[in-house]
């Protein structure tokens, strides 16, 4: 959720190296943020203090010539943060130090007894400047320093915290940084010039490919060397460090105004690549869900409306079973999960809170799971019996898009598997880039754009469709409100006559997804039910209708046609976004991985 970045080594600019790591972070999501380094000494001639600076809103144009960019200093940490105990203020942003500034700590996570170590820390005379629950952490560590070195203070300290969380702390003594996690994630990179900690891979590559990714009751102590250590009892570890093969280009915006819009562009090549390259993977996959007794579909916000097509897929495709729900849901849904079970999870980050919590159920009931992820080395992708990964590339824009497309193809190309017909799969996967590609062109952005304009000004937005299409709808109205705040309810046609069709007044806009199926009649009919009312109705799919007063001529691709449809909405979501003048890449109150709960 929130972005961590940490430096040690060679380098004397300190201040400037973190700050360009929190801007590769800035996907994330964040509403403060803040650098600490450790400055030679002061104005008081104190050697080996830290020097702070904070601030609220946005990074943009930082003035380099300010105090903390002069500082001769080769280590610091920063942070963005996202408010959750205490308000959006620069008292509440990280870092935060304790008493006499020697020790600098940020953190993601909630510690859910922070106000029991809180109240015994002011009777020891603590003091405490913010509303946070991160601030006890750097005061409990310099109470442990009284009797013992830094890295066992950081360790005893961490093992008093209750909840998930991951902290970065920094000796200005010692001149180590030392991070502990137990839910949210931390990457350690080394190069030449020292080490890197960030909290995602995203923010280290420009300085490094050799990476670690540091596993949940671990904790690593970066100085002149770098250890690895077990929690709660500080054993030493085997270093794992490991070379990936990400481009820096892949993370730059490049010729687009915004990584959303790149990043949409990118999506014919990403359904591509899986129609050409994954039915070996595929086979595998298909092998596990023939011999479970019991698969189930798990994931979050976007990529839960990819598990709801899926199960769509393997009832029609393949005629099999396989159970869906929200994956913060699932821990209420568990209890008949065994030993013979299958979880097939979800997740762009690897990272999400509400499908790992679930999955560390599932294991002790020894199920076997199946992670399709982005990111190599997350969380949920080492708690896997088997690993799949997407093969979309970075994605850095907050609302996933190529991400949801590239799991959408996998589940159909997974669903022909288990049917015995992988290669119908890559065929129509074929066919749905090329569409995709027809919807990018010259002609297709453009009226996009006009439906855009046309609907810019309306209060309310219905998406509705049938069977897939359902799981299309309420995916395009998930885009279009994270993105544009527009609000959009997506809906199953047949749930119109059960209360929603109240909502619909005079010019009310519904986008209704009308693809070449069974589903064709019934949905226009439901068309036809908001027409009658007054409603604007803009159609998407390979048949025209009278109904329709806007018409996206996609054409047919058969079970493949969510993807081209689902493309149009994203596209149709960021010139809303961009027309009402907010910025696609960041919405408001969001972040990339949902990392607490």
């Amino acid at each position: 959720m929130c972005g961590i970045f940490g430096y040690v080594g060679k380098k004397q600019n300190a201040a400037e190296v973190i700050l360009s790591g929190l801007k590769l972070l800035e996907y994330r999501g964040y509403d403060s943020w803040g650098i600490t380094v450790r400055q030679k000494r002061n104005v008081k001639n104190e050697i080996g203090k830290f020097i702070v600076e904070k601030n609220v809103g946005k990074i943009g144009g930082v003035d380099l010539s300010s105090s903390i960019y002069r500082v001769d200093s080769t280590i610091g940490i920063g942070h963005t943060r996202w408010a959750t105990h205490g308000g959006v203020t620069v008292k509440n942003a990280h870092p935060h130090l304790d008493c006499k500034n020697e020790i600098a700590m940020i953190h993601n996570g909630i510690i859910e007894n922070y106000a029991k170590i809180k109240e015994d820390l002011i009777k020891k005379g603590h003091e405490f400047i913010s509303e946070t629950d991160t601030e006890i952490v750097p005061h409990l560590i310099e109470e442990f320093l009284k009797k013992e070195g830094f890295a066992s203070a950081v360790r005893d300290a961490f093992n008093l915290l209750k909840g998930l969380n991951a902290i970065v702390v920094a000796s200005s003594l010692s001149k180590q940084i030392i991070a502990c996690k137990t839910g949210s994630p931390l990457v350690i990179g080394k190069s030449d010039n020292g080490f890197f900690i960030a909290s995602d891979a995203t923010g280290i590559i420009k300085h490094t490919r050799e990476l670690m990714f540091l596993k949940d009751r671990e904790m690593v102590i970066l100085g002149d060397d770098v250890q690895l250590l077990t929690l709660p009892e500080g054993k030493k570890k085997k270093l794992r460090f490991e070379k990936i093969d990400w481009k820096i280009e892949d993370v730059d915006k490049g010729k687009f105004d915004h990584f959303m819009l790149k990043e949409i562009y990118e999506q014919p090549k990403v359904v591509r690549n899986i129609a050409e390259n994954y039915t070996g993977q595929i086979k595998e996959l298909k092998n596990l869900i023939d011999n479970a007794k019991g698969t189930f579909l798990i994931g979050a916000g976007t990529a839960f409306h990819a598990c709801l097509a899926g199960s769509y897929f393997f009832s029609k495709i393949a005629h099999t079973h396989i159970n869906t729900t929200v994956a913060s849901e699932f821990n209420y849904l568990e209890d008949f999960l065994n030993s013979k079970s299958l979880i097939i999870a979800l997740s762009q980050s690897g990272e999400t809170i509400d499908v790992i919590e679930p999955l560390n159920h599932a294991k002790e009931k020894g199920s076997k799971i199946i992670a399709i992820t982005n990111a190599l080395g997350s969380t949920i992708y080492r708690m896997a019996d088997y690993k799949l990964l997407l093969g979309a590339g970075p994605e850095k824009a907050v609302a996933s898009t190529k991400a949801y497309i590239a799991k959408v193809a996998l589940l159909l190309m997974l669903s022909y598997a288990v049917s015995g017909r992988v290669n119908r799969a890559k065929k129509l996967l074929l066919d749905a880039s090329k569409e995709i590609d027809s919807l990018l062109d010259k002609k297709g952005i453009s009226k996009i754009k006009k439906i855009a304009s046309v609907i810019n000004s309306s209060e309310h937005l219905y998406t509705i469709g049938r069977g897939t299409s359902f799981s299309t709808a309420l995916e395009a109205a998930l885009k279009i409100k994270e993105v544009s705040y527009l609000h959009t309810e997506g809906l199953a046609g047949g749930e119109l006559k059960h209360g929603p069709i109240a909502l619909i007044s005079k010019g009310t806009p519904c986008i209704v997804f009308t693809p070449q199926d069974e589903t064709f009649d019934a949905i226009i009919s439901n068309a036809t039910e908001i027409k009658s009312r007054g409603g604007l109705i803009i159609g998407v799919g390979p048949k025209k209708s009278p109904v329709f007063d806007y018409w996206v001529n996609i054409k047919d691709v058969s079970e493949a046609q969510i993807i081209p449809h689902v493309v149009f909405a994203q596209i149709l979501a960021y010139y809303l976004a961009v027309q009402r003048g907010y910025d696609p890449d960041k919405p408001r109150n969001l972040a990339k991985s949902v990392t607490v709960k």
